[in-house]
């Protein structure tokens, strides 16, 4: 196999470690969003370099058609770590576990340690309730995982089946949920509720913030 580019093999770390996280390669847009590229296309043309040394083979028509080949036909092998990564929670499918496999898009090679406290996933954000504080639709949310927090901390709270990113304000025995857009009414606490993780940065554009 002909010898690979820096970028190239941090693609190829990088379909590894989202196979064994969620036993599937990633689509061409996470590859995209994952290093920041412009379009799904820029994505295309990396893949196919790596189709041309041997790397990987692609299946036609297939969002997720990408095969790992030769060396690198089964991930985990030794001599071969994986590149540092963070999995992709998306829409949350009611009654699972946040990191559940039918919720990760993917993974984003960043290192957790780059937050304080560490980082443990990405969630993308849906929605323009916490505007206010610069968290905008389509932003990543770097989140510590956790099931204790502050009043006044921005977190990732679940109520009942449905996960919401809000800040927390307790006061006695009271618990509410604040958006930060005024159009949104606060969510009094009454019912089933956990705390799934504490908002530690945002990543919008491929860029830290």
């Amino acid at each position: 196999m002909q010898e690979l580019t820096p970028r190239q093999q941090e693609i190829l770390d990088f379909i590894r470690s989202t196979l064994e996280a969620i036993g599937a390669p990633p689509t061409r847009a996470e590859i995209a969003l994952a290093f920041g590229f412009a379009s799904a296309n820029a994505a295309e043309e990396h893949l196919r370099a790596l189709a041309r040394k041997g790397a990987i083979a692609m299946e036609p028509g297939a969002a997720r058609g990408i095969r790992l080949t030769g060396r690198f036909g089964q991930p985990g092998l030794p001599g071969l770590p994986s590149l540092p990564s963070l999995p992709i929670v998306g829409s949350v499918a009611a009654g699972s576990p946040l990191l559940a496999v039918e919720n990760l898009l993917g993974r984003v090679p960043l290192a957790g340690e780059l937050f304080a406290p560490r980082a443990d996933y990405l969630l993308k954000v849906r929605g323009n309730s916490m505007t206010g504080v610069g968290i905008l639709d389509g932003d990543l949310l770097a989140v510590h995982k956790t099931a204790e927090a502050r009043s006044g901390q921005i977190v990732v709270a679940r109520l009942g089946d449905e996960v919401t990113v809000k800040r927390l304000k307790r006061k006695g025995g009271r618990i509410e949920l604040l958006a930060e857009n005024p159009d949104y009414a606060p969510i009094v606490v009454n019912g089933p509720f956990a705390i799934e993780g504490v908002a530690v940065g945002l990543i919008r554009n491929g860029k830290l913030s």
